[in-house]
This record gives structure tokens, C-alpha cells and sequence, in this order.
């Protein structure tokens, strides 16, 4: 009896660790870090990434903001009407004289009046105040386009950086492991040969102290990969996921590697003053700047509207709705403000002021696409002299750790020499891993994808030409 009961709860156990296990798994399968190669994360990143998210949400503001803007040149049908129900004892006070024969009576009036009116309100002079918001509205919808089409040059940029330093910290993180490895065969060599007696207790020491000073560094680049990854998932808009704790989100597919690419700096200038939708975002922002000085100038003139419609009234004399009254009504109403204190010059000089405000800052930002363009050639010109130079200090550094090995188990060299030897191998990885990051993340990538490119109601596009440019610039208001 006690064999079958230990018989059955034996194979209890083995049914609860296989469902443990089975659930193991599972949990297993649906915590796995997702796994995205440069496209892919690019791609996720334009579909959830809040910044752009914004950007879209700006542009339906923008769409929103020209409807309205436009609505005002149309004739506005309006609807209008009025009830009121008045106690007899008032009604009395206001009675109406009606002759009967020869002498007048009092004839109260009707207690319920009530009025329905439909009317149609055009603006027929405005001082081009209208005109002026919906040209304005009209560039700011251009300028939202444009900043989505920035902001999605903008991730794709960050989204690069960030998944080329995912791959730098990984492969970092191997070049350390690779260097505490050696190290610890080098102490377990010394441990070796001190136990034959060949070497002193001085080399165990000094093998033991290289490989200490070695883990913190293996340490900070395994957080450094973790931090990295972190970042990604951020700029990706991945969530937290309580299930994972602290396994890593994502796990990046590549590596770093050396694709040589040719461009002129002039051509590149040329073609980022042309293309870059920072640019063309900023010039739509002065042409909406110019739009509103007209706007506020229109306060100079006259507001002429248009009243047309049809009205009917309830007779004043009975509660009869056959007695209502129906009829056209017309009408025109019209303000001038001839004196308002310099109201109106003090808004045309905000609006004149904002637009040189504009304007400057136009000019700067062509010089700064200048500059980040220079940049980048530089740091591409930088990276790859580094690859080219690294290349040959790597297979350089690896003969010399070969060689003072050889040299030490042969006797003729010493263990300092091997220490150094792996230093220079290490240090060399890395600078070579580095110039890698370093020109993948300023070269020119190839296109990625991108939205289909957006009309526009104006002549956003950036003249490649700077002092074309100021001229285009200093003519807008005049």
C-alpha cells in the first residue's frame, strides 16, 4: 500500500513539474524579446513613435484651421427665431385704438408673438482680412505637412543612431569577454606553472589583479547594452511588458559593417537645401508670417456684410396663425474704426515684426543645414579613415598577443608582455568597432521609407542659392 501510494505521488509530481514546465514555456514564448533588423525598426517606429504621432494630429489641426478660415468668404445661412408669451394683465397696458364707427375702443393685443427669420450673411468687403486668413491658414497646413515629413526624417535619424548603438555596445560587450577569457587562461597558466614552481607567486598576483581590473569594464559594457536597448524601445514605442521583468525588449539583427559611399560636399549642401522639409516648413511659417500682416492691416478699412432673407411674424393683433406675416428682408451693415488710438498700427507692427523674426530665422536655419551637413561629411571623412586605420592596428595587435605568448611559453619572454599585448588587442577592438559606428551613423543611408510627397498652395520650395534666398526673403511684404 505505501509502494503505490509512493507510486502515485510520484507520478503527481511528474504531471505538476510537467505542467510547470509547459507553462514555463509558454511564458517563455510570449516574453520573447522582439527581434528587429535597421528596416524593421524604422518601419515600427513611423507607425508608433509619439512624435510623429503629433506631427499627424498637427496636421488635422491645421486642416481644421483652413476649413474655418474658409467658411468665413461663404455666404452664412442663418436661422433665427423668437417666441414670447406675454401674462394679459400686461397685455392690457399696451392695448391698440381701433375705430368703431364713430368713437374708439381699446383692442388688446395678441399675448403670444413669435418671429422665424432665415437670412443669408456675406462679407462684401473685408479690407483683405479675409483673404489674408485663408492664404495664412493655407501655409500653415503647408508648414504641418512639412513638419511631419521633419519629424519622420528626424526618428528615421534617431532610430538609426540608436540601433547602430545597440550593435556597438553588443559587439563591446564580446571584445571584453574575449578579453576576460584570455585573461583567465593566462591566470590559470600562471596558477599552473606556480604550482611547478617555474614562475614566483608575483605573476598569480599580477595575472589575478589584470583580471579584476578587467570585469568592471565587461560590467559597464553589458549595462551600456542594456541602456541601449532601452533607449530603442522608447524611440520604437514598445511598451512595458510586466511579463519580461528585466530581459531585455528588443534584440537588434546586424552588425556593424564598412559600406564605402561617395558624395560631394557641395552636391550634398545642394541637394539638403533642396529637399530638407525643415526648410520648407520654415519658409511656409514666412509666407503665413506675411499673410497675417495683411490681416492686420485690414483694420484700416471699412467691414461691409450683406443681409438677405425672408421673415415671418405673427400679427400683432390676434393669436391666429393665419394672420401671420411673411416677407423679404435685405439689409447691409458696416464699421470703420476711425479712431482707435493706434490700435490697428500697433497690431500691423507685431505682425511686421513676427515676420522678420521669420524671416531671420530662415536664413539661420539654411546655414544650419549647412553646417550639419559639413558635419556629417566631416565625421564621414573621420570614420573612415579610423576603419581603414583600425583595420591593420587589429590584425597588428593580434600577431603582437600571439607572438609574446609564444615568446613566454617558450621562456624567453615575460608575463608583462602578454598583459600588454592583450591591452593593445582590446583597446584596438574597440577603436576599430567605434570609427565602424561612427561613419554608419553620418553617412548618407540608403532612402527609407517614406510617405508619397505632399502637394502644396504656395512656393514652399528653398532656393539652393543663399543670396537668392535673402532676396526672396526681403521681398516678402513689400
Amino acid at each position: 500500500m505505501n509502494r503505490l501510494n509512493r507510486i502515485v505521488l510520484g507520478f503527481v509530481v511528474l504531471l505538476t513539474a510537467q505542467a510547470n514546465g509547459g507553462e514555463q514555456t509558454v511564458e517563455t514564448r510570449t516574453t520573447t524579446a522582439r527581434r528587429f533588423m535597421l528596416n524593421e525598426a524604422i518601419l515600427t517606429a513611423l507607425q508608433q513613435n509619439p512624435d510623429i504621432l503629433r506631427a499627424r494630429q498637427e496636421i488635422e489641426r491645421t486642416k481644421g484651421l483652413f476649413i474655418e478660415m474658409r467658411a468665413a468668404a461663404m455666404p452664412q445661412i442663418i436661422e433665427t427665431g423668437q417666441f414670447q408669451d406675454l401674462d394679459p394683465h400686461i397685455t392690457n397696458i399696451g392695448g391698440v385704438r381701433e375705430q368703431v364707427g364713430t368713437s374708439f375702443v381699446n383692442q388688446i393685443g395678441a399675448e403670444r408673438t413669435y418671429t422665424l427669420q432665415i437670412a443669408a450673411n456675406q462679407v462684401i468687403f473685408s479690407g483683405g482680412r479675409v483673404p489674408g486668413q485663408i492664404s495664412s491658414a493655407s501655409f500653415q497646413r503647408d508648414s504641418s505637412y512639412y513638419a511631419f515629413r521633419n519629424a519622420i526624417d528626424q526618428v528615421v535619424a534617431t532610430v538609426r543612431q540608436q540601433f547602430y548603438l545597440v550593435l556597438l555596445d553588443r559587439a563591446l560587450i564580446g571584445v571584453q569577454e574575449e578579453s576576460v577569457r584570455l585573461l583567465q587562461s593566462q591566470l590559470q597558466d600562471q596558477q599552473n606553472r606556480f604550482e611547478a614552481g617555474t614562475v614566483p607567486r608575483f605573476n598569480v598576483l599580477q595575472a589575478q589583479v589584470a583580471l579584476s581590473n578587467q570585469l568592471p569594464q565587461l560590467i559597464t559594457a553589458r549595462n551600456n547594452y542594456t541602456i541601449s536597448q532601452l533607449q530603442l524601445a522608447k524611440t520604437l514605442g514598445l511598451d512595458f511588458d510586466p511579463r519580461r521583468g528585466d530581459r531585455p525588449p528588443l534584440e537588434a539583427v546586424g552588425e556593424l559593417i564598412y559600406v564605402p559611399r561617395e558624395i560631394p560636399v557641395t552636391q550634398a549642401i545642394a541637394l539638403a537645401k533642396e529637399n530638407r522639409p525643415f526648410l520648407k516648413q520654415q519658409k511656409a511659417t514666412v509666407l503665413s508670417n506675411n499673410s497675417q500682416v495683411g490681416v492686420a492691416r485690414s483694420g484700416y478699412f471699412p467691414q461691409i456684410n450683406a443681409l438677405a432673407g425672408s421673415e415671418l411674424r405673427s400679427s400683432p393683433l390676434t393669436d391666429n396663425i393665419r394672420e401671420s406675416r411673411t416677407g423679404y428682408i435685405f439689409g447691409a451693415t458696416g464699421t470703420w474704426a476711425i479712431w482707435d488710438w493706434g490700435a490697428t498700427f500697433g497690431r500691423v507692427q507685431q505682425a511686421k515684426a513676427i515676420l522678420e523674426q521669420s524671416k531671420v530665422t530662415l536664413d539661420d536655419d539654411v546655414r544650419q543645414v549647412e553646417l550639419e551637413v559639413q558635419q556629417a561629411f566631416a565625421n564621414i571623412l573621420q570614420g573612415r579613415e579610423l576603419v581603414k586605420a583600425t583595420e591593420k592596428s587589429v590584425e597588428q595587435a593580434a600577431e603582437a598577443l600571439r607572438l609574446a605568448s609564444a615568446r613566454l611559453d617558450a621562456g624567453a619572454g615575460t608575463q608583462l608582455e602578454v598583459l600588454d599585448a592583450r591591452t593593445q588587442l582590446t583597446t584596438a577592438q574597440s577603436n576599430r568597432l567605434q570609427a565602424l559606428y561612427t561613419y554608419n551613423t553620418a553617412v548618407q543611408p540608403t532612402p527609407a521609407p517614406k510617405p508619397t510627397p505632399l502637394p502644396l498652395t504656395g512656393d514652399c520650395a528653398v532656393k539652393t542659392d543663399t543670396r537668392t534666398q535673402t532676396r526672396v526673403n526681403n521681398s516678402v511684404g513689400k
